[in-house]
């Protein structure tokens, strides 16, 4: 650990791409803080279920050695999906697969970030730091939160996701929208609140399509589940609608609209969803984006690579991008950081923009009007991106 030895690293965002990081440099003795704007681990609902890949997610967490801890705490059969019609009719679905061969195995977001934190040394992430600026100190950076607090590092790792505050100090190149929409929603104890989804639902997920739209819905293992709807619409859509996201009764009134001829079983979601929805404009960073590396200040996950979601890699390229650059960060190949981050950056630009073309790609066809044959050519939910 040559390159980083007796110096000190911020990490700002405490998502899984930057946890893993931590953790992965933490094992080469590395001095790292990571900076989450968040006030604790709870503050915010977590979305739905992630499935973790051998090649990128699980790999990264083997190397972290935490593969013991995620086989305690990943949910077996949350991986089985049924594909629907916009009627509900379940169209294909997958059978239960013995938990040795689970190829894409599921676990929430919650019990994954309490594995990783509970991995790295205590005091290692400062809660409620949203980060306000970066200034040049010497060969390094002086970090300021909105809190009033700051900190200097000699290196800076941008981890703070989508709408990433410190991209800007790397690269003026910014996401285009993809041309979808989406939604997201919430039900809390599902079992009860909305039993013809839940049993619909049977533990796992629900792909359903029609009329160039879609619906996926995930359960969790708290009892709860998300759903998405997505369908083809303007950038300002959420400005334009005049929907109040906090109101279900907009909302549903919106479905019933919007998604007119779809089964009245769908709105089961928004007349017992939690508030507020939220709108989700799905942007990509352009594929042939490149920068000049920096010495001292790099990105992972979706502040460097942002893309759809509809090849299930988000989280996976991300915690790829952790083992990734723990390697380079911590190798006697490279003479200075500036080289090693650079050999970073271009692995994962590459790598970023063939998952990011196989999203735009995916994300068309599954928002047209051959969606549902183009499901059953992939052999059935099996091989769903999610």
């Amino acid at each position: 650990m040559s390159l980083i030895k007796n110096k000190k690293i911020a990490i700002v965002g405490g998502g899984p791409g930057g946890l893993t990081l931590a953790r992965l440099l933490q094992m080469k003795g590395a001095n790292v803080t990571v900076y989450e704007r968040d006030l604790h681990k709870d503050a915010r609902p977590k979305g739905a279920t992630l499935d973790l890949h051998a090649e990128s997610g699980l790999a990264a967490l083997r190397e972290a050695g935490l593969i013991e801890a995620f086989r305690a705490n990943y949910r077996p059969g949350a991986e089985l999906a049924r594909i629907v019609d916009k009627h509900a009719a379940i169209v294909a679905e997958d059978q239960p697969t013995p938990e040795e061969e689970i190829g894409r195995p599921e676990i929430d977001r919650g019990p994954l970030q309490q594995i990783l934190l509970d991995s790295l040394l205590p005091g290692t992430v400062v809660w409620d730091s949203q980060f306000e600026a970066l200034t040049p100190q010497g060969d390094g950076w002086q970090v300021t939160f909105k809190n009033g607090a700051s900190a200097f590092a000699d290196l800076v790792i941008a981890a703070d996701g989508a709408n990433s505050k410190l991209r800007p100090y790397v690269t003026p190149i910014k996401p285009f929208y993809s041309g979808i929409m989406a939604v997201e929603g919430s039900v809390y104890h599902s079992e009860t609140a909305s039993p013809r989804i839940h049993k619909l639902l049977n533990g796992g997920k629900i792909f359903a399509f029609g009329d160039s739209k879609t619906l996926i819905v995930s359960s969790k293992g708290d009892g709860s589940l998300v759903f998405y709807t997505s369908l083809k619409g303007p950038e300002d859509w959420v400005a334009k609608s005049g929907l109040d996201f906090n109101d279900k009764t907009q909302l549903l009134n919106w479905f019933k609209t919007e998604y007119d001829g779809w089964n009245e079983i769908w709105q089961e979601l928004f007349e017992n969803a939690a508030v507020p929805f939220i709108p989700r404009p799905i942007y990509c960073m352009p594929l042939d984006q490149t920068w000049q590396p920096l010495p001292n200040l790099t990105m992972l996950g979706d502040a460097a690579h942002l893309m759809p979601p509809f090849a299930g890699e988000g989280v996976n390229m991300a915690m790829l991008d952790a083992l990734e650059l723990s390697k380079c960060l911590t190798s006697e190949e490279f003479d200075d950081l500036k080289v090693a981050i650079a050999d970073y950056e271009t692995q994962m630009r590459r790598r970023a923009a063939e998952m990011a073309q196989e999203s735009l790609n995916n994300g068309e066809l599954l928002h047209s009007p051959g969606a549902m044959s183009f499901m059953m050519s992939l052999g059935g939910p099996g091989d769903m991106p999610d």
